[in-house]
């Protein structure tokens, strides 16, 4: 079994992304972390983690397309960027 590797500081962002992305769809179609989690197969904590913007957590591209499609999008719609920086800013 291989070992994960770490993270690039390079890449952080599009892990970022990723957990934006996921609770923009889940909260979008009135979902709890709870469903989420329960229609992709993985816990609420897992899909809590990947979804904190303080906390960078990876996952297989087998739980992204899960992820996916219990939120009824493509993978790739999770990898593009919804919001822009400068709109987070402005709270």
């Amino acid at each position: 079994m291989s070992k994960a590797r770490p993270i690039k500081p390079e890449n952080k962002h599009y892990y970022e992304t990723i957990g934006m992305n996921i609770s923009i769809y889940r909260k979008y179609r009135n979902m709890t972390q709870e469903v989420l989690a329960e229609e992709a197969g993985i816990s609420k904590a897992h899909v809590a983690t990947i979804e904190s913007p303080g906390q960078i957590k990876s996952c297989s591209l087998e739980t992204l397309f899960d992820i996916a499609r219990a939120l009824g999008c493509e993978p790739a719609q999770l990898l593009t960027p919804i919001l822009k920086q400068e709109d987070l800013n402005k709270n």
